[in-house]
């Protein structure tokens, strides 16, 4: 996350600059190259430095040794970073003339001052509200299917809704209100979808309807929920929409489980049917070739031949009508689409969508990176959103935000999917390179608000939902970015083996449905660690477990250091157990579990020999940080 005056570059104005020129690369790995390393020099997030004296940039890290010597070709795409940085509109928050990372100055010389923008409960005046909420179970049907349905929650909030009391009254009766009689109708019309009642205080509950009498279109059905007590003396309103679409038969559409946070998938591989996707990859940097062959092999490379990652993000290389976008199609390498460095000029962003929006392996579209990190002004990931929903409504957007809390509610709003970017691992959470303490008024350490854990990831996540709750939200599916690198006199080291399954379980165990690591290439190791995670967690049994409901937390009555949470899918129960701790747990372990088990099936994920004794999840000593992922059969053992 290198922090300077000028704008992040547009990897398509890298791309197009580039080939004005011509640099040699002296070779090290064969998916990097000048292009990337162009992109580099100009990301916030490079991990490459500028050796001391000299001209020459080399990767400063884990990563294969490669040297570019030469980088003619960007004194155009160095005039256009300049001038785009001159254009941009003013930073939010305060003192935006400042060096300033999460609203934050972090340079020396400068005083601290408080950044503002934090998610904080509402008021409270010990009222009870009913807070009425409905979406559709998933983001989007299409004319292939003839039954949908909605999700409604009925929550009693302190905050939310419209006042409530237990009672309800015709003026000659009077009974407590438990249920409430609701209608779902089409704004067009009024026509009803769903008429039902609902439990007070009940969230989640699914009421299907019929979409035979509707027409697919391109557009979005407006519906408005009437709710009432059964005497009718309280009345509730909201609002939602659904979209009803034509089929896409050559391309591919990509559902948000909006129940449980996960996502379908269907193109022509699927036969049209929607398929679970757990996406789990990296951002990935491609050397460029408009080879067919060097495209498949970097495909076939990446995935482990389909066993391995089964997603990328396309970070930079990746020209919009490289070859490689048809091999991802052809060996079903689901991508999500870089816009980071267009979504900001729409003429550009459209161009770019319209271009690749027919791929089959496409799964999304990536948008803002780190937008609260870089103070960007609030409206620009809602207006590419907005765009990118009309030019292909098939396909959702994703951002990635880094700050703890820094204006949550306004950067968020623009992805129809959070990313996190929790990089702990090696830093110093305290003091800076750049001569200033860390603390919430000031600094910047490469993890904001950090304590240079592992448990960071998890504490970031548990604040994401706080937000959300705090501003009464339906919760958007959650991706993990895990930490694969270091570098820039923030980060002093990798992650290990053992830290990199740690933090991304840990995310699981918050219900993340997604897995990107920042960026490939890199550390070798850590790449083999994550394609054979990838090879359990995108998988059956354990892809369903993950993206079937939201993981239920278990207390280790006794050892904080262990963090624990558990999935139910019919009679199995899958339960993940992070050892978070630097030192091994001696003796024995034993976790209560949620509902009777029958025994353990099968230790799917880290290889520890976990046993049901006594109806508890037992084992004899924990090696520290370990990650275990156990099924048990439910039911009452014999």
């Amino acid at each position: 996350m290198t922090r300077s005056a000028g704008s992040r570059v547009s990897p398509y104005l890298v791309e197009q600059s580039a080939q004005k020129g011509s640099c040699e690369t002296i070779p090290g790995s064969p998916f990097l190259g000048t292009l990337q390393q162009a992109w580099q020099l100009n990301n916030p997030k490079s991990r490459y430095k500028k050796r001391a004296g000299t001209e020459n940039w080399s990767i400063d890290g884990g990563m294969r040794s490669t040297t570019t010597t030469c980088l003619r070709g960007l004194t155009a795409l160095t005039l256009s970073i300049g001038a785009l940085a001159q254009d941009s509109p003013p930073q939010t928050g305060e003192h935006p003339d400042w060096p300033r990372w999460c609203g934050k100055v972090y340079e020396a010389g400068y005083p601290s001052f408080e950044p503002g923008g934090h998610t904080v409960a509402p008021p409270s005046n010990d009222s009870t509200y009913l807070h009425v909420q409905f979406r559709p179970r998933y983001s989007l049907y299409l004319s292939t299917e003839t039954k949908a349905s909605f999700v409604v929650n009925a929550a009693l909030s302190p905050w939310f809704g419209g006042v409530y009391e237990n009672s309800t009254t015709d003026g000659v009766s009077t009974d407590p209100f438990t249920e409430l009689v609701f209608s779902i109708n089409l704004v067009d019309n009024d026509v009803p979808l769903v008429e039902n009642q609902i439990a007070v205080n009940a969230t989640g509950v699914e009421f299907g309807f019929d979409l035979s009498k509707l027409a697919p279109r391109m557009e979005p059905y407006e519906v408005v929920l009437f709710g009432a007590s059964v005497h009718g003396d309280k009345n509730y309103t909201a609002t939602s929409s659904f979209l009803y679409l034509p089929d896409n038969p050559t391309g591919s559409a990509t559902k948000i489980d909006n129940l449980h946070g996960g996502l379908l998938f269907k193109n022509g591989a699927t036969d049209g049917a929607f398929v679970p996707l757990l996406p789990y990859g990296y951002y990935g940097l491609y050397n460029g070739s408009n080879d067919t062959a060097a495209a498949d092999d970097f495909v076939r490379s990446y995935s482990s031949g389909g066993k391995g990652l089964n997603a990328i993000i396309s970070l930079a290389g990746f020209a919009d009508t490289n070859p490689v976008y048809d091999s991802m199609d052809a060996q079903g390498l689901h991508f999500m689409f870089d816009l980071r460095g267009s979504y900001k000029n729409l003429t550009e962003t459209e161009q770019r969508v319209n271009t690749i929006k027919h791929h089959t392996s496409l799964f999304a579209y990536w948008t803002a990176d780190e937008p609260d990190g870089q103070q960007v002004p609030f409206e620009a990931t809602p207006a590419a959103q907005a765009l990118i929903h009309t030019l292909d409504p098939y396909h959702p957007v994703a951002i990635t935000l880094n700050c703890q809390d820094y204006y949550f509610a306004p950067y968020s709003i623009g992805g129809d999917i959070l990313m996190e970017d929790v990089y702990p691992i090696g830093i110093n959470s305290t003091f800076s390179k750049w001569g200033t303490a860390c603390n919430s008024t000031l600094g910047d350490c490469g993890c904001d608000n950090c304590a240079g854990v592992i448990q960071d990831v998890s504490s970031r996540l548990d604040d994401l939902t706080t937000y959300e709750k705090y501003l009464g939200r339906w919760p958007l599916p959650k991706f993990h970015n895990p930490q694969v690198f270091h570098g820039e006199d923030y980060w002093f080291r990798d992650p290990t083996a053992a830290e990199a399954r740690a933090m991304n379980a840990l995310a699981f165990n918050r219900g993340v449905t997604g897995i990107f690591g920042w960026t490939w290439p890199g550390s070798e190791e850590l790449f083999d660690v994550h394609s054979q995670m990838a090879s359990v967690v995108t998988a059956e049994p354990v892809r369903s477990f993950f993206l079937g409901g939201k993981p239920g937390r278990l207390d280790v009555e006794g050892l904080e250091v262990l963090d624990a949470a558990y999935w139910i899918d019919g009679d199995r129960m899958l339960v993940s157990v992070v050892n978070g701790g630097y030192e091994d747990v001696d003796g024995d372990v034993a976790i209560a579990l949620p509902v009777p088990a029958s025994g353990v099936e099968e230790v799917v994920f880290g290889g520890l020999p976990w046993q049901l004794i006594g109806g508890r999840l037992t084992i004899n000593g924990l090696p520290a940080i370990s990650t275990s992922f156990i099924i048990l059969n439910l039911g009452v053992a014999k």
